[in-house]
């Protein structure tokens, strides 16, 4: 590694200003950067010291998604091979023709199995979503000079995960360009973007092509079998059905049910949650909020009851088990970018995420899941809300000066 650096330091002047290659600079910084530290450091006050840098914040949002990650191997993998056995059709196509020259298998009780199958429908949807996505990245910032961040691995992650598993390569492809190109760099780029790129990206896909990134019905993996999500059988008979669909709380809360890949375990999302806020990088008061607007939510819709709407009646801890609720809460709506910024103001942005999801999946016909476009309205209405407070917290202060 020491014999790459110097490699890499004698290159440098090549790219440096003045130099042959100049204007390809930021593709050389992000190369470098991967690897290794910045050798750049600050000389003249005012500067912070501090151990966490952007790129250490990235990475730890990646580990923080790695049991999400893997959940959506071994889920897609088992849901997959689950529907192969009820089908009983000819396995065809490239996947089954490396499992089976991996003499692996299509065994829906094989943890190889499920994960090894899973793993090769989230690998062409990342890569294309890496490859497309980090060339608009690139482009943009040769374009203005700027370096290339560690936020679009992010992305590409976030947004891989929100999808169904045989989600057509040339939409992810268009998705992902309409969430970096219009959500993120026609606005500045990374910091200056106020809606979650990912989830941009996700809504273009979900009005551009409803049928094949449909709440209702997930396809998974067998062409001509689809599976019914959790929140497509409560629309019709609330929890009830869900059980008669063969989904248990604890099956939901695990993961093994249909659904985009990365967005169907809560404990996976849990766990995600436990260590970005032990390590302080996302904010606990948002996703506190999310959860209590979630609960008061779903228990006033309780009291209220229907006799026609079965979602009315569903209790709040299937509302955290089933849909995105748990990932997008970790995930989306602590975007430290497009969320709020004051701390009371993140109470109320978590608030308002979790009591409008609800309402839109118990009062809305059209959309079985409602946290998607909820968070981005939520995007857009936080400048509003911390604007909101700062001007509480300046009549407040005016107050008490007066009196004093």
């Amino acid at each position: 590694m020491a014999s790459m650096k110097r490699y890499f330091d004698r290159l440098r002047p090549l790219f440096a200003k003045g130099g042959q290659y100049e204007k390809y600079y930021p593709v050389f910084e992000m190369v470098d950067g991967f690897f290794y530290s910045s050798s750049e450091t600050t000389h003249h006050a005012p500067h912070v010291r501090d151990g966490i840098d952007l790129k250490r914040l990235m990475v730890y949002v990646v580990v923080a998604l790695i049991p999400c990650i893997l959940w959506s191997w071994f889920n897609t993998g088992y849901q997959a091979n689950l529907a192969l056995a009820k089908m009983g059709v000819a396995k065809t196509g490239w996947r089954y023709d490396l499992l089976t020259a991996l003499h692996i298998g299509f065994d829906a009780g094989s943890i190889l199995a499920n994960t090894v199958h899973g793993f090769l429908y989230f690998l062409p949807i990342y890569l294309t979503t890496l490859i497309v996505g980090g060339i608009w990245e690139t482009i943009f910032s040769t374009v203005r000079q700027k370096e290339i961040n560690e936020g679009f691995l992010v992305t590409s992650m976030l947004f891989t995960l929100t999808l169904p598993p045989n989600m057509p390569l040339w939409m992810v492809a268009i998705g992902i360009t309409f969430g970096v190109v219009l959500g993120k760099e026609i606005f500045g780029g990374t910091g200056k973007n106020f809606l979650n790129p990912a989830l941009t990206g996700r809504a273009f896909l979900f009005f551009a092509y409803p049928a094949e990134i449909s709440g209702d019905r997930v396809w998974v993996a067998v062409d001509g079998y689809s599976g019914a999500t959790a929140l497509s059988l409560g629309k019709v008979g609330g929890v009830e059905e869900i059980i008669r669909g063969g989904m248990t709380w604890w099956n939901a809360f695990i993961g093994l049910i249909p659904g985009s890949m990365g967005e169907t375990s809560t404990l996976a999302c849990l766990l995600g949650a436990a260590f970005l806020i032990y390590t302080r990088v996302a904010s606990w008061r948002i996703i506190v909020g999310c959860f209590l607007g979630m609960v008061g939510a779903s228990l006033l819709f309780n009291v209220i009851g229907s006799e026609t709407n079965p979602m009315v009646a569903m209790p709040w801890y299937w509302h955290l088990v089933v849909g995105g609720f748990a990932f997008a809460t970790v995930f989306m709506a602590t975007d430290p970018v497009s969320a709020a910024m004051t701390s009371a103001g993140r109470w109320v942005f978590g608030l308002l995420i979790g009591a409008m999801t609800v309402l839109i999946r118990v009062a809305n016909p059209a959309f079985p899941e409602g946290v998607m476009l909820v968070i981005l309205f939520a995007n857009v209405f936080a400048p509003l809300i911390d604007f909101a407070i700062i001007q509480l917290n300046i009549r407040r202060r005016l107050r008490r000066h007066v009196r004093a």
